[in-house]
């Protein structure tokens, strides 16, 4: 006996050992299931067992089972041993397995069923009170206990594959280090400041733009060793495969920005913000990319007298804010191990780049202050987050430099609850650097937005902070004016809607290289765009 346990604990590993145990169960299972479907047959035809002429119950298939189980387990494990059931023996390897699973429950049954056989002729006569199953059933139970084991190791693959296969793939996401970053939109007015960040942190970035202002928001870089640029339009399918090849992250910060410019074409808004934003990240979930940065908008709140965080109602006002929840569902609805989305939702930005506009609400007022000597405020009363470019870009290079388990899938509002303030407030700080400009109020409204934000979340998960007030960001604007480094701005080139009124539309609509068109129908859009919870 002690040498057969030896033999045993080589043969089994431990791993083995625990399913040797779920092999007895099943087996047990099924001669259980067997006796109980025999018994259950007999009590509603009223049959009586022919060889015991007397009818039967419940206690004596219990004993039927006590007396005959034992042994045909103790026949079945051994030959599952043998097999190498537990030890992966070569006999049970490949494709044969489920071949090697049937002979073995088949060889076990019938050595079983021989040895019943012997006893009920009397060869044996001391078994014969135990061995005693019936024949019948004996049959029902050699097919459960076939079923049971091969869904049992048909299930047991299938699941070790799945897990491994997730397992690896989660683990190659969580920690595959980011080297090689494809920047899209990223000659752009928060673009040109990210860029050198990139840059200086060592990152290979590779940039696809279609560099609608030139290449003067970038002139620095150009000719740096690990940038590459990609002159093409996002919403070509083929360039966006190209630009994606050997990309270990992608920050999305292409698109129509502001509501005033979106209005202007709602077809091309759509187009632009919607449906490239789903193919890129499409494919860059399909391409191996684990990271994918989206800068989104507080926009998405609209009109809301409460402090809202990341989990708050959504009341969009426009139709940029509408393009840019729908990309949210979008892209979370994408979310995989392998693919992890961050939607960055930014405060209104203030402050220059290497591409300043004057189409937002602080430069703009600061820069009437300087230039016409007048403050304009339209309403006055309308809250607003607000965040520096800068502080804009060190957030995005913050979330691309977190560990992947902290962002995965993730909502941060990216801004300051210092920060906060009323337009009126804008006016008065304004008005405080620049005291000779006239502040002039005036009831009418043209933008409903209104939402306090609170930015907590993003500070208490990586530890963010912006660096710049809104009163460094005026004198910052004040500096460049009064330098000449801004000319006039009112220049095209510096606001959104005026460059794509003169000339943007234009080139962005006759782009033959457009090619998302039609991958969303007009149903499925409005879908996304209702469906903004």
């Amino acid at each position: 006996m002690k040498s057969l346990v030896t033999w045993i604990k080589k043969a089994v590993s431990f791993q083995g050992a625990v399913r040797l145990l779920a092999d007895a169960i099943l087996i047990n299972l099924a001669i259980l299931m067997s006796l109980a479907a025999r018994l259950l047959w007999i009590v509603a035809t009223g049959k009586t067992e022919v060889s015991l002429n007397y009818r039967v119950t419940f206690w004596d298939y219990w004993g039927v089972y006590k007396n005959n189980a034992w042994l045909l387990t103790l026949i079945c494990l051994t030959l599952f041993i043998l097999n190498g059931f537990y030890t992966y023996g070569r006999f049970y390897r490949g494709r044969y397995k489920v071949v090697i699973v049937i002979q073995a429950v088949s060889l076990a049954y019938i050595i079983f069923g021989f040895l019943t056989y012997l006893t009920q002729s009397n060869f044996m006569g001391f078994l014969t009170r135990l061995l005693n199953f019936p024949r019948g059933t004996l049959i029902l139970s050699w097919a459960l206990s076939t079923v049971m084991l091969l869904v049992a190791r048909v299930w047991a693959t299938i699941w070790k594959n799945v897990i491994k296969s997730e397992s690896s793939r989660s683990r190659q996401a969580e920690g595959r280090s980011v080297n090689h970053v494809l920047v899209i939109g990223g000659a752009g007015y928060i673009g040109s400041t990210l860029l050198p960040r990139l840059l200086d942190k060592g990152y290979n970035v590779r940039l696809l733009d279609l560099l609608l202002y030139g290449t003067e928001p970038i002139k620095e870089w150009l000719n740096h060793p690990r940038l590459e640029i990609m002159r093409a339009d996002f919403r070509q399918v083929e360039k966006v495969v190209q630009a994606m090849h050997g990309m270990d992250a992608v920050i999305h910060l292409g698109g129509l920005v502001g509501d005033s410019a979106c209005a202007l074409n709602e077809e091309l808004t759509l187009e632009i913000n919607l449906m490239a934003t789903r193919m890129i990240a499409e494919v860059a979930k399909g391409s191996g990319v684990g990271r994918f940065i989206f800068t989104s908008t507080c926009s998405v709140y609209g009109a809301n007298d409460q402090m809202l965080d990341e989990r708050s109602e959504l009341r969009p006002v426009s139709l940029y804010a509408r393009s840019k929840i729908a990309s949210e569902k979008v892209l979370l609805k994408l979310a995989a191990d392998s693919f992890a989305p961050v939607i960055l939702r930014l405060s209104t930005i203030y402050g220059l780049s290497g591409r300043p506009r004057f189409d937002l609400v602080i430069n703009l007022l600061t820069a009437k202050a300087v230039v016409d000597h007048e403050i304009t405020i339209f309403g006055g009363d309308q809250c607003r987050p607000f965040l520096h470019v800068d502080d804009a870009a060190r957030a995005i290079a913050s979330v691309l430099e977190a560990p992947l388990q902290i962002v995965r899938n993730q909502i941060f509002n990216v801004g300051s609850n210092e920060q906060n303030y009323k337009i009126s407030q804008v006016g008065e700080i304004i008005h405080g650097l620049v005291p000779g400009a006239a502040v002039v109020n005036k009831d009418d409204i043209t933008d409903a937005r209104n939402y306090w934000v609170n930015s907590n979340k993003i500070k208490q998960a990586l530890g963010f902070s912006p660096e710049w007030t809104v009163e460094r960001g005026v004198e910052q604007v004040i500096e460049a004016i009064h330098s000449g480094k801004v000319r006039d701005y009112r220049d095209a080139k510096y606001s959104n809607i005026k460059f794509l009124k003169e000339e943007g539309i234009y080139l962005l609509t006759n782009n033959e290289s457009s090619g998302v068109l039609g991958l969303l129908n007009e149903e499925s859009v409005g879908a996304l765009l209702q469906d903004e919870g």
